[in-house]
C-alpha cells in the first residue's frame, strides 16, 4: 500500500497540535487516521508502556484538554470522552509503528513522519529568518544611533557658533 495514496498531507497537518511546546497528535486523531477504534489504539499503547516514555507520549492535563477541546469543537457532554487523551510526539508516533502492525498503520506512519519532517523544515526556515531579522534590527539600531549623531553634528554646524569668536588678522589702524 503506497503511503502517498492514503491521505492528503493537509489532513494530517490539521490534526497536529502544539502542547507543552511540542508538536503532538492526539490518540483519537491517530485512531481515525489508522482506521481503528481509539480504545484499541490505547490498549496497544498500555500493553507496551515501556516503549512510550514521557517525551514520546503523555496524557493531557485538564487545562490542556479544555483548551484543545475549545479549539477543535469537541463535545464535553454525554457521548464525549471520559478520560483526557494521550498526546503522541513525533517520536511517539514512530514508536506506534512497532505496536501497530497493520499495512495501513505502517503506511500512515510513514506519511505522518514525512509531514513532521516538512513542518520541522518550515519551522527551521522560520527560525533562520527570525534570527536574520534580529541581526538586521541590531544593525538598524546601531545605524539609527550613528545617523542621529551625524544629524546632531550637522545641526550644530548649521546653527553657527554660540559664543563670540575672536577675529583673526590685522585690526584697523595697526601699523607694521
Amino acid at each position: 500500500m503506497d503511503a502517498e495514496l492514503i491521505l492528503p498531507d493537509e489532513a494530517i497537518a490539521a490534526r497536529i497540535h502544539w502542547v507543552r511546546g511540542q508538536k503532538v497528535l492526539l490518540d483519537e486523531d491517530l485512531a481515525l487516521l489508522y482506521q481503528v477504534a481509539t480504545k484499541r489504539l490505547n490498549e496497544q499503547v498500555k500493553r507496551n508502556l515501556e516503549r512510550f516514555p514521557h517525551d514520546f507520549m503523555f496524557i493531557l492535563e485538564d487545562e490542556e484538554w479544555g483548551a484543545l477541546r475549545s479549539q477543535i469543537a469537541t463535545s464535553k457532554g454525554r457521548g464525549g470522552r471520559r478520560y483526557a487523551p494521550m498526546a503522541f510526539t513525533e517520536h511517539g508516533v514512530l514508536m506506534l509503528s512497532s505496536v501497530l502492525s497493520s499495512e495501513r498503520a505502517i503506511a500512515v506512519n510513514i506519511q505522518i513522519v514525512r509531514v513532521f519532517v516538512r513542518m520541522n523544515r518550515l519551522l527551521q526556515n522560520d527560525l533562520e529568518l527570525q534570527l536574520r531579522m534580529e541581526r538586521m534590527e541590531g544593525r538598524q539600531d546601531q545605524a539609527d544611533e550613528e545617523l542621529a549623531s551625524l544629524f546632531e553634528a550637522v545641526n550644530q554646524l548649521m546653527e553657527g557658533p554660540t559664543e563670540e569668536r575672536r577675529r583673526l588678522g590685522f585690526k584697523g589702524g595697526d601699523t607694521i
